[in-house]
C-alpha cells in the first residue's frame, strides 16, 4: 500500500529512536521491575515502529490505517507508562523528557498520517 519504502518514512526513523531509548531507559529501572514494567513498555516500543512497518506493507488504505492506528495505541501505551515511570518516582522527568517528546511527536506524525489516508 505504501508508496514510500517504510525504512524512508521519518515516522518509522522516529519510532527506531524510541525504541533505542525506551531500552536505555529500561536498564535504570529498580531490579523488581525488569521483568514487569520494564518488558511492557520495551513490547510496546517496538510495536510502534513494527506496526507502521506492517501497515506500509499491506495492499490497501484500510489496512495501513488499521496498522497505524495499532502503531498509535502503542505509541500511547509508552507514553503512559513514562508517566508512570515517573509518578512512581523509578525515573525523573528529566530522564524521561526525550522519550515522552518523541511519543509527542510520532502521535501527531500519526494522527496526520490516519487523516491524510482516509480522505
Amino acid at each position: 500500500m505504501g508508496n514510500i519504502y517504510f525504512k524512508e518514512l521519518k515516522v518509522w526513523k522516529k519510532g527506531i529512536e524510541l525504541v533505542k531509548e525506551i531500552y536505555i531507559l529500561t536498564k535504570i529501572l529498580p531490579i523488581e521491575e525488569k521483568f514487569d514494567l520494564s518488558s511492557q513498555i520495551k513490547r510496546a516500543a517496538v510495536s510502534v515502529p513494527s506496526n507502521i512497518a506492517e501497515g506500509n506493507s499491506r495492499n490497501t488504505k484500510k489496512e495501513y490505517i488499521n496498522f497505524l492506528s495499532i502503531a498509535r495505541g502503542s505509541n500511547s501505551e509508552v507514553w503512559t507508562q513514562l508517566i508512570i515511570c515517573n509518578e512512581l518516582g523509578f525515573l525523573n522527568e528529566k530522564q524521561t523528557e526525550k522519550a515522552i517528546l518523541l511519543c509527542e511527536e510520532i502521535s501527531k506524525m500519526l494522527h496526520s498520517m490516519i487523516n491524510k489516508l482516509s480522505e
